[in-house]
């Protein structure tokens, strides 16, 4: 069977794989925001200078 040190052995395992599996989760969704916000942001000056560009001619 197993001894009390291995048992927390496992349990800190577990624990870290947990903690980096949510790490990870929380990296990938705030990344992903941060791209989508800067392409959407690169969308609206882009056409805000087309706007623009046609109102002047």
């Amino acid at each position: 069977m197993f001894e009390f040190s291995q048992y927390l052995g496992f349990l800190l395992f577990l624990t870290i794989l947990t903690l980096g599996f949510w790490l990870m989760f929380f990296l990938v969704s705030f990344v992903s925001y941060w791209v989508g916000g800067a392409t959407w942001e690169a969308y609206k000056e882009k056409k805000a200078k087309k706007k623009q560009e046609q109102q002047s001619l």
